[in-house]
């Protein structure tokens, strides 16, 4: 089956001005602690993203159509897309995904091995898969080797970090009475607050603890915010509270620092979010640098290069917990056992997190008291919703024969 039609979509999401919250960064070594911290968490908020979501949509010549989505969704991936992607994939066999990947990744290596060009390709390999598992009528995870469990574990990733601690008790308290076993939070405080703020980010997860009680997990995110010294004495600063594991402690990059780090404390660090490739992740293993594996399947290279990974953690015994809650981790989720845990952004959610694909796309997985079903709809699950999308629609290229216009369906419904 030939593809035909490659478009891309470029979407707006609004970003709030008024939040009391914030969460570490890897800004955070470099500031002065007398900078106010939600201002130099936020740069940009107060105008916005002109685009932040790319969705690519691939078109075969019978009409089925397949859904990807580029993590971070930056503007450049379009660009990426348009100039070196497009043409390598119009015209091929939409079943054929090791080739294409391959094919892809090979044209421009000299342009980024890593990065927006693997995010870009990662979103056209995610519809792909999406594409062809429609085309045979069977959900992604039955050509991944079928589901390995019915139900999935999830996680609340929420609770960002505030002086206010009494409205961080009661959405810590709120995660556990609406089923969720197990949560994440995030630290507030990186070297610049020194000792303070090492006092500051105590009273984080005590509070976060206290609300959910001895029999809820609770891991916590550093967001690559500090430096090795500082990991060190932070996460054992922490060890009453039992942690399940702190992720991104320090700078991706530094895989030494974070075995050294790993090496000192008793808390599992996870990391991954911002690695690439599976040559990336065997460095992450082979440097012992890491308890848990964090791939973003939208951004280190697709269903294609993650299929890879988590058979090398299962090598090696270590699991792997994506990041982020999209319906395309779901599958790999499933169909693996090295899987224990899917991550959710509970509603509201993050005004500028991952929520805005259960508005875009009818079929994201939800959580339902702490755990995820995923149905058994062909492909990932998931079809458009178009009056949503032209709502937020930026810029919308199309490359290849011209496609069914799906963003007019509810015009002529």
């Amino acid at each position: 089956m030939k593809i035909t039609s490659l478009e891309v979509l470029g979407l707006r999401e609004p970003v709030s001005t008024s939040r009391s919250w914030w969460s570490t960064t890897p800004l955070d070594v470099l500031h002065e602690p007398t900078e106010p911290r939600l201002q130099r968490r936020q740069p940009g908020a107060e105008r916005g993203e002109p685009i932040s979501n790319v969705v690519v949509v691939i078109h075969a010549e019978d009409g089925t159509y397949g859904l990807g989505t580029v993590g971070v969704g930056s503007p450049v991936a379009i660009s990426v897309i348009s100039h070196h992607l497009a043409d390598l994939v119009v015209g091929s066999d939409a079943f054929e995904t090791e080739r294409t990947w391959n094919t892809m990744h090979r044209n421009t290596i000299a342009l980024g091995r890593k990065g927006i060009v693997m995010e870009a390709i990662s979103a056209i390999d995610i519809a792909l898969w999406d594409l062809k598992a429609k085309l045979i009528g069977q959900p992604v995870y039955n050509l991944l080797g079928g589901r390995v469990k019915q139900t999935i574990r999830a996680y609340a990733s929420e609770l960002y970090a505030r002086e206010d601690l009494e409205s961080l008790h009661r959405e810590a308290t709120a995660l556990r009475n609406a089923g969720f076993s197990a949560v994440k939070m995030r630290f507030g405080y990186g070297p610049a607050e020194g000792r303070a703020g090492m006092r500051a980010n105590q009273d984080l997860v005590r509070t976060v603890r206290e609300a959910v009680g001895d029999d809820v997990d609770i891991a916590a995110e550093a967001y690559m915010g500090w430096d090795t010294a500082y990991a060190i004495r932070m996460i054992n600063s922490l060890d009453e509270y039992g942690l399940a594991w702190i992720e991104e402690p320090v700078l991706p990059d530094n895989l030494q620092s974070y075995a050294y780090v790993r090496s000192r404390v008793g808390v599992p660090i996870s990391g991954g979010e911002h690695e690439f490739g599976l040559t990336g992740f065997r460095d992450m293993i082979e440097a012992g640098a890491v308890d848990i594996l964090q791939p973003d399947v939208n951004r280190m290279g697709g269903i294609t290069e993650a299929a890879k990974v988590w058979a090398l953690a299962e090598a090696y015994d270590i699991p792997v917990i994506p990041h982020s809650n999209q319906a395309h981790n779901a599958h790999l989720i499933a169909s693996h056992y090295s899987s224990p845990l899917i991550e959710v952004f509970p509603e509201p959610g993050v005004e500028a997190g991952y929520n805005f694909y259960q508005r875009f796309f009818d079929g994201e997985p939800r959580a339902h008291g702490g755990t995820v079903v995923l149905g058994g709809s062909p492909g990932l699950g998931l079809t458009l919703v178009p009056g949503v999308i032209n709502a937020h629609l930026a810029v919308r290229k199309q490359f290849g024969r011209t496609p069914p216009d799906l963003l007019a369906q509810e015009l002529s419904a």
